[in-house]
């Protein structure tokens, strides 16, 4: 998974696990996905996790979870899910696991399932527990892995399936199978943008797995715009502005401005005009403080608010750390 970004909180990846948990256990997790009562609602707890293993190389930011759910045993019995996705083979891995584990355990004494996700390129390394022996002691913990490589096979079947953690699946693999063709790479992330129409879904679910798709699926700058000017005709045709929201187009706009100035000042004040602008449009006149702390940002900052726009329902979302 060189071609993109290593996984880490803010990625799309997260976001769309943690819009469709339901859906992603259902997908990678069957079993467990039965047992959970649904209708019982779940809770994402990302800062006791952190308050739990960060520390030294423990704290090092990986793409995990811990979610409290309930099960039908008895009544409602709270117990716990933590959800590992590993990019790269790391020698320490299980026993890391087996590290967050009974410290989760520790904490909340109540049952911690942990599930990894192994989104490396290597296709022997398959770690599936931690264990070691001692004088007749012996401690095991085994954990549920699944191998993103191993779908390679079923890619049609992926991109048939109506579960989005398969659509995201095969963008994974698509990713890794065009790394040296950009015309392929063009090419399936134009057919996986179409799916996403073709399917019927919502507008906030078509944007939140494109956001996965076009954070996987680095493009060069000539077949991005090719890329745009057909998403953009597909909109119009379906009737459906979705991704290509104003967000998305005056943002770029500005950047391209803000470039041509030739000066970091002018690029960071044409970054600055456009966000307001589109700030405005979308949630109404800017407060004091926002004015505020949009002109004080760094151009970083304000880029990566911009790119949030695509899926904020609130200034929160957008300002969120």
């Amino acid at each position: 998974m060189s071609d993109y970004p290593t996984a880490d909180y803010d990625s799309p990846w997260k976001d769309a696990l943690k819009r469709y948990f339901p859906e992603f256990m259902a997908f990678y997790f069957p079993v467990a996905h039965q047992q959970i009562n649904w209708t019982t609602p779940h809770t994402f707890l990302e800062q006791e996790l952190q308050q739990i293993v960060q520390d030294g190389e423990l704290g090092k930011r990986r793409l995990d979870c811990l979610v409290q759910v309930s099960t039908y045993e008895a009544g409602t019995q709270w117990v716990y899910v933590h959800i590992e996705i590993q990019s790269q083979k790391d020698k320490d891995f299980a026993e890391r696991l087996f590290i967050y584990n009974y410290r989760l355990y520790e904490r909340y004494r109540r049952p911690i399932a942990t599930l990894a996700i192994l989104a490396d390129e290597r296709l022997h390394w398959r770690p599936q527990d931690f264990s070691y022996h001692l004088f007749g002691f012996e401690m095991r913990m085994a954990f549920p892995t699944v191998k993103l490589l191993d779908y390679l096979p079923q890619l049609e079947v992926l991109l048939s399936d109506p579960n989005p953690f398969a659509l995201v699946t095969a963008a994974h693999l698509l990713t890794k199978e065009t790394r040296h063709n950009p015309e392929a790479r063009y090419d399936a992330k134009w057919r996986l943008a179409r799916l996403l129409y073709e399917r019927n879904w919502d507008k906030q679910r078509i944007i939140d797995l494109f956001a996965v798709i076009d954070w996987l699926m680095k493009l060069a700058p000539e077949p991005e715009q090719r890329l745009w000017e057909s998403i953009i005709t597909l909109e119009r045709n379906l009737q459906m502005p979705y991704v290509t929201s104003v967000e998305r187009i005056g943002l770029e706009k500005g950047r391209q401005e803000g470039r041509q100035e030739g000066r970091q000042e002018g690029r960071q004040e044409g970054e600055l005009l456009f966000l307001k602008r589109l700030l405005t449009q979308k949630f109404g006149p800017l407060s004091p403080e926002v004015e505020a702390r949009l002109t004080a940002a760094s151009i970083a900052e304000l880029e990566a608010w911009g790119d949030r726009l695509l899926g904020a329902d609130s200034l929160e979302q957008v300002f969120a750390e």
